[in-house]
């Protein structure tokens, strides 16, 4: 059983988003084959590594970050950087300054430039809490996220306790918005990155794709072999969504959270997904409550070993169903 020490209460309100919290509290129900979760892809090299995370080069110019949140979380989420001949594109923002400091310096170590370009996937704290750590040496990056992402932020930063982020305050302030009914491309010189607004993990999440190579930087919509957080989930436009994520050829895909995924790992979190919503059917047709559904909640086997959390996170992701379940006449 892994242990991690639990933030006291002051560090924990600084830092938490809904994802972060999430992930504070899962050390203690964490099983034996929990570095399972994390663990190195066989196809990508690591060019970096921290007790935070590793830097895993995917293809000629493009590298993820995937955080290794149980024994540091200075960064929580996963991310990653995009070359092109003209710019260089950051994804995510991590769960504190440190944290993108550190990515900035790894762009810059291994494209020659600082980050020219920010896009932040969604609002929870784990991927934008850390924005003011791209501020760094002189570096001047444009922030990229939707309107209704931003707002959020800057909402989540008012409720936060302590001394304010005057940095993240003005980066956030010259964003530039990404049209959440539109698709966008942003031209790196050379290389092309399409932004594609989706929803379901939150009320406005974005995934960033490249064809060529096949890569997809998911955000939230998908954890890999972690049980996803649908504390904010409309679940329906979940599983629409990550869907759509699903490609004809050879893909890969960066999760929010766990290791680096292949078409295959993507038809397995989409199976789990499934099977939430059966049991949250299930419940809805007998007239049971969340809480007594997820006591009763297993994951199947057949879905191989996944990350597991206390009954109240089953409890989450059912909630979430049986509220969209009753709302719909």
């Amino acid at each position: 059983m892994v242990d991690v020490s639990r933030p006291d209460r002051r560090t924990f309100l600084r830092d938490s988003g809904a994802c972060l919290a999430h992930l504070c509290v899962l050390s203690g129900f964490a099983p034996l084959g929990i570095g399972r979760a994390f663990a190195a892809t066989t196809r990508s090299m690591t060019v970096a590594q921290e007790p935070w995370g590793r830097l895993e080069r995917l293809e000629e110019g493009v590298w993820a970050l995937v955080s290794t949140p149980l024994q540091d979380r200075t960064t929580l989420c996963n991310g990653g950087i995009v070359q092109g001949r003209s710019a260089v594109l950051a994804i995510e923002s991590y769960a504190r300054p440190e944290g993108a400091a550190w990515l900035a310096r790894q762009a810059r170590d291994v494209t020659g430039r600082w980050p020219d370009v920010i896009v932040l996937t969604h609002y929870h704290g784990d991927h934008s809490a850390g924005l003011s750590g791209y501020a760094v040496e002189g570096a001047n990056p444009v922030v990229r996220s939707t309107q209704r992402t931003r707002e959020l932020v800057q909402e989540q930063d008012a409720r936060r306790e302590g001394e304010k982020d005057t940095v993240k305050e003005r980066m956030l302030a010259g964003a530039t918005l990404l049209d959440a009914n539109a698709r966008a491309t942003l031209d790196l010189g050379g290389r092309s990155v399409r932004i594609i607004p989706r929803t379901g993990h939150t009320a406005s999440d974005v995934t960033i794709e490249l064809d060529d190579p096949s890569i997809v930087f998911c955000g939230d919509l998908v954890w890999n072999r972690m049980f996803p957080n649908y504390v904010d989930a409309t679940p329906s436009l979940l599983s629409r969504d990550v869907r759509a994520l699903v490609r004809d050829q050879a893909t890969t895909y960066v999760p929010g959270h766990g290791a680096i995924a292949s078409n295959a790992d993507l038809r397995n979190y989409i199976a789990l997904l499934d099977d939430v919503e059966a049991a949250a059917r299930r419940a809805h047709e007998a007239g049971s409550d969340a809480a007594a559904a997820a006591a009763s909640y297993r994951i199947p086997e057949s879905l191989g070993e996944w990350l597991m959390f206390s009954p109240r996170y089953f409890e989450t992701a059912i909630a979430a169903w049986l509220r969209e379940m009753r709302a719909t006449p």
